[in-house]
């Protein structure tokens, strides 16, 4: 068996692990960044919409860039219709083209000075004295060692890097979003608008979306819980009902399915020679099941770590704890302020979710553009969250 040596080994090409590796690279490491897949960023397992918050992160380009809504409109499940925007901007947020945009972040690490491969499964941890060491991968049909001080798991929701490494990533259904989602074609869509579905019969335990991806297309789908998903319960058919109601003449391109953790962090994300980031670490929002933002925070700030951690030659769990409390210290809060709405929000019958929407019918203009301001809203007019969150949240 071949054997490799680097000073860190990131499994998963995603933003959460393509940022990770270029941060770590930046700072003197010599990085390589896997991916299982023959092409970073495809299959594409998103409703690729993000907040104008990304521009923290990264300068925008316009190659991956589909629309740039002006706002978002959510509907009840009674049609109480809910308009957000921002005071003094035009843009809230992007509909990205993810294939592009993973490709441009993974390309930033190889610019940095990482080494970028595809077609590489790590199949197992390679563990000496309590330590993580490497992994064992398959490149390409050939087994390999990756030696390496520092193992990062970007390997999305069912982490099996930290489950080698004695964690426990298994997560219960009710914390689980189901989604299906199709790329549809030849319909009228508002391109200056994310617009999001809540009832019951919609989408139970979730909701539905319809995010324009420039004229006449746009990626549709939802997600329901995973305790409520079963025979013809799926929520394949759920999408199915809602398209046929909305666009039953449109086409569609693209079909995706997958599972987001929407369980809030719930675990330690840091082992002996051993850090998780991204859907693997549940730096997921999980009131809206977004995580591209988290990802990339997340990884810049372990990447930072990571480097200061082998500068030092301490790879110790007590040494990578800097990074959980960060994370924690940057967007810990909001994700459980988001848990906690999201335990409440979710779980309403169509009659109380009709009461929660109705209080906020009309345009609202939020002072900023983020998920804090968002959440502070929607919490201010409705007093049942807000005293549920008050000590959570200020």
């Amino acid at each position: 068996m071949k054997d490799e040596r680097y000073d860190v080994v990131v499994v998963g090409g995603g933003p959460a692990g393509s940022v990770t590796a270029k941060t770590a690279a930046e700072n003197g490491l010599d990085v390589l960044l896997i991916e299982r897949n023959p092409e970073i960023g495809v299959p594409v397992k998103c409703g690729e919409g993000v907040s104008k918050e990304i521009e923290r992160f990264v300068d925008i380009d316009s190659r991956w860039i589909c629309t740039e809504p002006k706002g978002i409109i959510t509907h009840g499940p009674d049609g109480t219709r809910v308009a957000l925007s921002v005071e003094g901007s035009e843009v809230v947020g992007y509909v990205l083209e993810r294939r592009l945009f993973d490709k441009f972040l993974a390309q930033q690490a190889a610019h940095a000075g990482a080494e970028v491969r595809v077609k590489t499964q790590a199949y197992d941890l390679i563990q000496e004295e309590g330590y993580a060491k490497g992994v064992y991968a398959n490149a390409a049909g050939e087994d390999i060692r990756i030696f390496a001080d520092i193992v990062v798991g970007a390997d999305g929701v069912e982490s099996r890097v930290g489950r080698w490494a004695g964690i426990d990533t298994r997560l219960r259904l009710a914390d689980v979003g189901i989604c299906a989602q199709f790329l549809m074609s030849t319909i009228e869509v508002d391109k200056n608008f994310f617009e999001m579905f809540f009832g019951r019969d919609i989408a139970p335990k979730g909701y539905a979306w319809v995010f324009p991806k420039g004229e006449h297309c746009a990626n549709v789908g939802l997600g329901i819980g995973g305790d409520v998903s079963g025979d013809n319960h799926r929520a394949l058919d759920y999408l199915r009902a809602f398209v046929n109601e909305k666009f039953p003449d449109g086409k569609i391109l693209a079909a995706m399915y997958g599972a987001v953790p929407l369980s809030g962090p719930v675990y330690d994300t840091v082992a002996n020679g051993l850090v998780l980031v991204g859907d693997a670490a549940r730096h997921v929002q999980p009131i809206t099941g977004g995580g591209i933002l988290q990802a990339m925070e997340g990884g810049a700030i372990a990447g930072d770590v990571i480097a200061k951690a082998v500068h030092e030659m301490n790879v110790s769990k007590r040494r990578l704890m800097e990074y959980e409390k960060r994370w924690k210290r940057e967007f810990g809060k909001v994700l459980e302020v988001g848990l906690k709405a999201k335990n409440i929000v979710l779980s309403l019958s169509d009659e109380e979710l009709i009461k929660f929407f109705r209080p906020l019918a009309g345009e609202i203009k939020l002072k900023e553009c983020s998920e804090r301001a968002l959440l502070k809203e929607f919490i201010k007019r409705n007093p049942r969250i807000l005293f549920s969150l008050l000590r959570v949240i200020f």
